[in-house]
């Protein structure tokens, strides 16, 4: 009886993460900024409270999708776009290498600039 509750909640968890990230994903791509991937990130030394607070709690859901995007691979769910969120989510060093390989790739330039021509937004810039 827990398992089948266990996978029953499991299955719910995915097909949410599964709608949300075909309702965020295409908002977000259009909001990033043309430079965004040129321009360089602001690292002022100075957090406010609340900026640290923010963090915080986008690193820890970012650590909760992830492990829930690790357990999709091995049951029902979208386990890699739960795990690609996840690591939008996250703070790690070498995250901005991994951002500028991913957008590089041509189908994925291509699919994120065709998405912000159906907006009327102009292409993203990259280096």
């Amino acid at each position: 009886m827990f398992a089948h509750k266990y996978l029953l909640w499991l299955a719910a968890f995915s097909v949410l993460t599964f709608i949300a990230s075909l309702l965020i994903i295409p908002i977000l791509l259009v909001r990033i900024p043309v430079d965004y991937f040129v321009a360089e990130a602001d690292r002022s030394t100075r957090i406010s409270l609340l900026t640290l607070l923010s963090r915080i709690l986008k690193n820890i859901l970012g650590i909760i999708l992830l492990g829930a995007g690790i357990l999709m691979l091995f049951l029902p769910g979208q386990g890699l776009l739960t795990i690609v969120i996840a690591l939008s989510l996250l703070d790690f060093p070498g995250k901005r290498g991994l951002e500028l390989r991913l957008i590089r790739q041509p189908r994925v330039y291509k699919a994120i600039n065709w998405l912000r021509r159906k907006y009327k937004r102009p292409p993203i810039i990259i280096p």
